[in-house]
This record gives structure tokens, sequence and C-alpha cells, in this order.
């Protein structure tokens, strides 16, 4: 498995003491969200299916690059977290689709398309850095901006917190070189601008 292939989950609180929120580096759901409140009504996704095959989890909520999982007031988090989190982790490393194309309202379906169809690589290059990976990076006390793209390779400049961070090199391969990579079939890599 090479670090492209690495998938990072990590847990976040909620308010909710019996939900807790489990974000990857992986988009899941861009552009809208899902919620299964019970078993029976996760057929129309695998991911939720695979949750709800755990006995403690009560319900999923499905969004852009995290899941959300409600569980029964009987078990702990520090007890059961280990095994969603590789059950996550499995699924994501499966490609199975999470959610059914039916599920998703036509207009979703239809911008996605769209925007594959009409994009040229380095604008969905950067509205993907724009509506995942900017977020994200800023809550850690950093920035990332795009600088080029040009035979298959994306530069970004890390600045912030993010230029001298130990893991940057772990989050630029991993996280925002699958993601790009996935996302823009013409990705082959990206690095960070050597100032």
């Amino acid at each position: 498995m090479n670090t492209t292939d690495i998938i990072e989950i990590y847990t976040e609180m909620t308010p909710n003491p019996e939900s807790l929120k489990f974000v990857t580096n992986r988009q899941i759901l861009p552009n809208f969200q899902l919620d299964f409140r019970t078993k029976d009504l996760s057929s129309g996704s695998e991911l939720a299916k695979t949750l709800f095959e755990i006995p403690f989890v009560s319900g999923v909520f499905i969004a852009n690059n995290f899941v959300t999982v409600s569980k029964k007031s009987e078990f702990e988090w520090f007890e059961i977290t280990p095994e969603l989190k590789d059950s996550i982790t499995k699924f994501l490393q499966s490609g199975k689709k999470p959610v059914e194309d039916s599920l998703l309202p036509k207009d979703i379906l239809q911008e996605q398309k769209s925007e594959a169809a009409n994009e040229d690589p380095e604008t969905k290059i950067k509205d993907l850095l724009d509506k995942y990976v900017k977020p994200a990076v800023q809550m850690d006390g950093g920035h990332i901006e795009f600088k080029s793209f040009e035979h298959g390779v994306v530069t970004l400049s890390l600045q912030g917190s993010c230029s001298s961070c130990p893991s940057a090199t772990l989050t630029l391969k991993s996280g925002i070189e699958g993601l790009l990579k996935r996302m823009v079939p013409e990705v082959e890599e990206v690095i960070a601008d050597a100032y």
C-alpha cells in the first residue's frame, strides 16, 4: 500500500454525547448528506448497512468527508470507537459506493455529472481545494494556496502552521493527493512549492 492509499480517520465530539463524528481524508458524499435513523432505512447505503451490522450502532449520518455514528446508550465510546474506525476504513478501502445514486436528488447527480464534464482539470482542482482542503487546513492554523498544474503535477504553497508542520508531507501526499487523484484523473502527483 503506498501513501496515497492511506485512509486517515479521526474523531470529533458532537453536542450529542450519544453521537461521534468520524472525519476522513476521503470524500464520501460530496455536496449532500443523508441521515439513516434505523437499520431498516439503510437499504440504499452500503456504508450505513455495514455500520448497522455492528450491534451498538443506532444511527448513521453521512456527509461530505465524515460519518456521524449514534450509539446505544449502554455502550461507552472508548470501547467501540476502534471497531467503528476499522469498519469505516475497510469500507472506504473496498471502493464500494457508499450511497446508491437513487437516493441522491436529480439536481445533485446532474451537478456532479456536469461539473465533471464541463470543468477543465485546473478549475476542478481549485474547487476541490476551496471546498474541502482549505477549511480543514485553516482550522489547524494554516493555509494552502494553489500555485500551478502542469504535466499532471499540482504544486501547492503551504503557509502558516502548515509550512513547518512535521505531518505536512503526510497530509499533502495521503490526504490532498489522494483526494485530487480520485476526483481529477489528470492529477498524477501533488507537491509543495519549495519557495
